[in-house]
């Protein structure tokens, strides 16, 4: 590494450190008394440093600024693939953020960190397989610190760990590929996407591994699950759960045999819509509408208990429940829901805002809408749970 190249990064570096530095050459740097200090660093002594002691002083900064000085030049991009580096922040938390695809977003991904309560964005083109720019490449699914794309153009998805910026490029298993209900799922040392193929008579499932990168049909779907297209699988005990249609019930897909199972779970009564969520396989949840003739009058969380019944554990204030009821106009088709980080998040396909619900406080919130959106936007509002993890393997 140049000399000028250390002496400007490690300028940006001060900066973010909260260090002051002056911009003296090294002959003018005066010889400091002993036993005195000084607040100063001098990017001429820093420049000297051996790389090895440049490492090891740089693994003491927060990882997230780690990750901005790698622009400033090589050798700090080239640290974060590092194992000895990166071995000093295995314990490191990131922030973690709500991820909005929509179709007036294309260019990049609207970014809210939950952990700082501001937004950023996130360019389309931070992966060499994924095109920058494309209004056919859409978000499908998130898991453990991945992201999946459908690129409809190359008849393919492709799996991103935005962090490290690996992926990988799966092709469709069949051409035409109509999909239903994809869901990522992450599993011991890899993950698998699960679908619903729509093309075939019957329907099948299927389900890809990235362990072996193979795709595996079974063609055994026997239930009628919900028209809610934009729902995604709810993971719990290591199996998928699914609600099918009025009469409201559960059913269960095994990923490892591909076998269906009909619970005899008891649903509450007088429900309207119903959605499932999970947080990472630990607990189940379910929302869902009360009401009559179709049109809900109050919204309810319940939690599923080792007894195997519904346990109601939230009922949402009536003023919320209106505004909420106003926005999908009793249509829930467009309703779906995700868990983020100790939160149940209520989306609307139509609406920009998220309603969601702290269980720590037993607190319902609404997040407004993404200042970066136009004045004028259209449906198609897609929410994701996006919680980088730095061993994520593509």
């Amino acid at each position: 590494m140049k000399i000028r190249e250390k002496s400007s990064s490690f300028k940006y570096l001060s900066k973010l450190s909260g260090l002051s530095v002056v911009t003296a050459k090294p002959k003018d740097v005066p010889s400091s008394p002993v036993g005195s200090t000084s607040p100063e660093m001098d990017p001429g002594i820093w420049s000297r440093l051996p790389p090895e002691l440049l490492d090891h002083v740089l693994s003491f900064l927060p990882l997230r600024t780690c990750f901005n000085l790698r622009s400033t030049c090589k050798h700090f991009d080239s640290l974060l693939y590092s194992p000895s580096f990166v071995s000093k922040h295995s314990d490191s938390s990131f922030s973690s953020f709500l991820l909005l695809a929509h179709p007036q977003c294309f260019r990049q991904l609207p970014l809210y960190d939950s952990a700082h309560g501001t937004w950023r964005s996130l360019p389309l083109s931070v992966s060499v397989s994924l095109p920058s720019g494309i209004p056919s490449t859409a978000l499908v699914s998130t898991a453990n610190g991945l992201v999946c794309f459908s690129l409809r153009n190359s008849c393919s998805f492709v799996v991103c760990n935005l962090l490290t910026k690996s992926s990988r490029l799966i092709e469709f298993p069949y051409h035409p590929f109509a999909f239903e209900l994809l869901t990522l799922v992450s599993v011991p040392l890899g993950y698998k996407i699960f679908t619903l193929f729509s093309g075939s008579s019957p329907v099948s499932v299927l389900v890809f591994d990235s362990r072996d990168h193979s795709w595996r049909k079974f063609d055994n779907f026997a239930p009628i699950l919900g028209d809610n297209h934009r729902q995604e699988a709810a993971c719990y005990n290591g199996r998928l759960y699914f609600f099918t249609p009025e009469p409201f019930s559960i059913v269960t897909f095994d990923l490892e045999n591909g076998e269906w199972e009909e619970t005899d779970i008891v649903m509450p009564e007088d429900l309207t819509f119903v959605r499932l969520v999970s947080d990472g396989d630990r607990k189940l949840y379910m929302i869902g509408g009360i009401g009559r003739n179709g049109i809900s009058r109050s919204l309810k969380l319940w939690e599923f208990s080792e007894q195997r019944n519904w346990v109601e554990i939230e009922n949402v204030p009536q003023m919320i429940c209106k505004k909420f009821m106003s926005i999908c106009y009793h249509n829930y088709k467009h309703v779906y829901c995700f868990w983020h980080q100790g939160t149940i998040c209520l989306c609307c396909h139509t609406w920009p805002e998220i309603l969601y619900y702290k269980l720590s406080r037993r607190t319902w919130h609404w997040l407004p809408k993404c200042p970066s959106l136009p004045e004028r936007w259209s449906c198609g509002f897609r929410w994701f749970s996006f919680v980088p993890e730095l061993y994520a393997s593509a």
